[in-house]
């Protein structure tokens, strides 16, 4: 039988999102998929749907029939480096559109349903170099802004069973950490000595979708193995 329970995850076909939508196929969830990119996860539970979440249009399109679901994980991103004087408008501007647009696209329609059936949550995957970071400034300014949204979001819908939560890691083990856009820009081991592991964000975010988790909201919270331990 499928699970009754119902969670749309965005950047479903590789690094952090696909670790997400594979745990909670595991945990007995109906997932759906949004990604660019084919469909690498194969379950009977798992319904992909290819859309390209930088263009606000056909992000509307894809979620027009999902506004059931319990859950909204947006893990879906992109990183482009640069320094001031060789920054590019373009790369801002993908990086909002996909951050921050498709998130707010995505939980306009899935949040006002959450909050009428009672019950609903929501993680979106932010980032430790929203805090600021040399050469990183556009990607902190999207990441930064999930935080301001989610605690907003949090606050509208807190009284209706509903609950909205940030999840910022450190340098995480995915395809990202090796773009060619990146290489002038290497990832910084934090003090546990590796990336975090995808299947780490993955267990914390399931933990956060789960009844146990019905107290905590409006937060960003770290998994940063050590890196925010100097003060």
């Amino acid at each position: 039988m499928p699970s009754e329970r119902h969670a749309v995850v965005t950047g479903s076909s590789s690094g952090i999102g696909r670790a997400i939508a594979q745990a909670l196929l595991e945990d007995g969830w109906l997932v759906s998929g949004l990604d660019l990119g084919p469909a690498t996860l194969e379950h009977l539970h798992f319904h992909a749907l290819r859309v390209d979440l930088a263009d606000g249009a056909a992000t509307d399109a894809a979620v027009q029939h999902l506004a059931h679901a319990q859950a909204f994980v947006h893990a879906a991103g992109v990183l482009r480096v640069g320094n001031l004087g060789s920054l590019q408008a373009a790369d801002g501007e993908l990086m909002w559109r996909l951050h921050v647009d498709a998130a707010e696209r995505i939980g306009n329609r899935l949040l006002p349903a959450m909050a009428a059936a009672g019950h609903g949550r929501v993680v979106l995957i932010g980032s430790r170099v929203a805090q600021g970071k040399a050469g990183r400034s556009q990607y902190a300014a999207t990441k930064a802004a999930l935080a301001g949204l989610s605690r907003s979001w949090a606050a509208e819908v807190v009284a209706h069973g509903v609950t909205v939560n940030v999840v910022s890691p450190a340098a995480t083990q995915t395809a990202m950490t090796g773009d060619p856009a990146r290489q002038a820009a290497a990832p910084v081991l934090p003090p546990i000595g590796r990336l975090i592991r995808p299947d780490e964000i993955a267990a914390l975010v399931g933990f956060l979708l789960s009844p146990a988790a019905a107290a905590i909201t409006g937060q960003d919270i770290q998994i940063c193995g050590g890196a925010s331990l100097p003060r």
